[in-house]
């Protein structure tokens, strides 16, 4: 005996929602698979909020609204003052997910299955025939006419045998997020405002309407050498004080929640990406913890609204950038972004920009880029007739990327693969 669907989603993240919704709105009978008891990927369990603003052109972003929509419904959301309706609320868009991938419209034709991972492959020729799940719930083969592999590890891309990219060495640093509760808010704006006086870096904003009355902001600083970063000289007080290792300066940036006015999220502590070595990765987590209390203490310290602060959220999920990008039937690469290459059917256009954080000093790069778009091949593996790879893994060089990987363009990647899909069946 065995289930069978029209698709199998492995992953309940970011891109993994969005093509699971997009799917069972399609009418096509479909399964969703999460390791986690939870969905939402990075943008819950890893804290990845706000998410970054990306989009020059309305093409596959239907999900991405009726998530914003949701979100509202459920004060989980706000829309800042550059336009970035992408900054949610990460524990409570938990609740927000499940509520919209169970609407009335989407229940029949969708199965979710929590705390649940893919044991086996099995494969008929170049293509899945079926997979077994290492899940206390269920043990029988599922079968399906297509899979979507959504880790962002391409683990289950591995599995079935796919190839993986293999073009640099060169390697995005990590970050372990996390969230201080009972900071005032008001007071540290006020403090950062007097301080820093670059708009770019540091703002904030209020709107009755968008974010009922709460206070946000946004601020940031490295110790990269490229620009002025005014809060600098207080991190580097940290470092000559002992409160702050050196390599704590290398990336930090806070933003305050949606939803609420006491909670502020920190992008930090970076991580050296070990992911090809357990034990030195291992290693790295626990290194970063302390790093997390290290900050807390920082600016509990030195920065007025946080003397009472507390550490209310450490990330279940670490924050990775780039892991492992499966070969497609077309690599995306730096030459089509820079040529703006268009393409029969594209997945998404956007004018996120290049984005790789370095452990280097004064290697990161952040670099404006033309608006650009992906084809729907970048999303179809080279190996595997009947697999699909969206999110994180997708076919792409390591430059481009690092900016295709943001969670806006990674719901487009689901919602088009859902939409190419249904043409199929």
């Amino acid at each position: 005996m065995s289930k069978n669907y029209d698709v199998v989603i492995i992953g309940g993240g970011t891109s993994g929602c969005a093509c699971a919704y997009n799917c069972a709105k399609l009418k096509l009978k479909t399964l969703l698979i999460e390791k986690n008891n939870f969905l939402g990927g990075l943008m819950t369990g890893g804290l990845v909020v706000p998410i970054m603003k990306s989009s020059v052109d309305d093409l596959n972003c239907d999900y991405y609204k009726n998530l914003v929509d949701k979100a509202k419904k459920y004060h989980a959301q706000i829309k800042y003052k550059d336009g970035n309706d992408g900054w949610f609320n990460p524990e409570v868009m938990k609740i927000v997910l499940e509520d919209l991938l169970t609407q009335e419209d989407i229940r029949p034709y969708l199965d979710i299955l929590f705390e649940a991972e893919v044991d086996s492959v099995l494969k008929d020729g170049n293509s899945i025939s079926s997979i077994v799940l290492n899940s206390n719930l269920l043990s029988i083969p599922i079968v399906s006419k297509y899979y979507i592999d959504a880790t962002g590890s391409a683990s289950f891309s591995i599995k079935s045998g796919c190839q993986i990219l293999n073009d640099t060495k060169e390697k995005q640093q990590n970050t372990l997020r996390f969230i201080l509760g009972n900071v005032d808010i008001e007071k540290f704006s006020e403090f950062i405002l007097e301080v820093d006086k670059d708009e770019n870096v540091t703002n904030t904003y209020r709107n009755d309407i968008d974010t009922n009355s709460e206070l946000h902001f946004t601020t940031a600083c490295t110790w990269d050498t490229n620009k002025i970063w005014a809060l600098d000289k207080y991190l580097q007080k940290g470092v000559s004080d002992g409160i702050l290792a050196e390599f704590d300066r290398s990336y930090f940036q806070i933003f305050s929640i949606a939803g609420t006015t006491s909670q502020v999220a920190f992008n930090c502590p970076r991580i050296n990406n070990y992911l090809d070595n357990p034990y030195l990765y291992s290693n790295e987590l626990i290194n970063a913890k302390q790093a997390i209390y290290r900050l807390y203490q920082f600016v509990k310290m030195n920065f007025p609204g946080f003397d009472n602060s507390i550490i209310t959220n450490i990330a279940t999920q670490t924050g990775i950038r780039e892991q492992n990008r499966v070969k497609t039937k077309y690599v995306y690469t730096i030459d089509d972004l820079e040529a703006q290459k268009t393409f029969e059917t594209p997945v998404l256009r956007a004018n996120y920009g290049i984005d790789i954080h370095s452990a280097k000093k004064d290697s990161s790069i952040l670099q404006k880029t033309p608006n650009y778009e992906l084809p729907i091949e970048s999303l179809m593996s080279f190996d595997v007739k009947n697999l699909y790879v969206i999110g994180k893994i997708i076919g792409a060089d390591f430059k481009t990327h690092s900016a295709l990987r943001v969670q806006k363009s990674c719901m487009s990647m689901g919602e088009a693969v859902a939409k190419h899909i249904k043409t199929l069946i």
